[in-house]
């Protein structure tokens, strides 16, 4: 995979509608949002995927792990198109990547690191468990080869 992301490393894929609360004072998109819109993609894939209240399952994905690479600046009017990748599923983590995208070109603005680790749900305690067979089976379609 080439050091800027393209659209052809994406598996999935959904738009946010920017806010002109999202500009920060030098008039380009907060980073704080760029980690919302990260998270977002992949919530928003869980929940239409599994068809369910993903925070009621007995299983949830807590964040272990979130990062962003910048490349170039996004901000208010634009939407942001958000490609989502899955790197790895593990017995009770899985590893995606979120590309951010705004305007035309087919290279990323951004790119989001995300790993989620299934705990029990149970509400007693937030011991480590395997994924849920519904997450499972949302995440296994985004898996994708590198690309060379």
């Amino acid at each position: 995979m080439a050091d800027r992301p393209t659209r052809a490393d994406y598996v999935a894929w959904r738009t946010a509608t920017t806010r002109w609360s999202d500009d920060d004072v030098y008039g380009h998109l907060n980073n704080a949002r760029y980690f919302d819109l990260i998270d977002t993609a992949v919530n928003v894939h869980l929940a239409e995927a599994t068809g369910t209240d993903i925070r009621l399952l007995p299983a949830v994905g807590v964040v272990a792990e979130v990062s962003c690479r910048y490349f170039a600046e996004m901000g208010y009017p634009a939407d942001v198109e958000m490609g989502l990748v899955v790197d790895k599923v593990g017995t009770s983590s899985v590893i995606y990547r979120v590309g951010l995208f705004q305007g035309p070109g087919d290279e990323a603005k951004a790119e989001g690191r995300f790993v989620h680790v299934y705990v029990d749900n149970s509400g007693g305690g937030r011991s480590v468990v395997p994924l849920p067979d519904e997450v499972r089976a949302a995440v296994t379609p985004l898996l994708r080869e590198p690309l060379s």
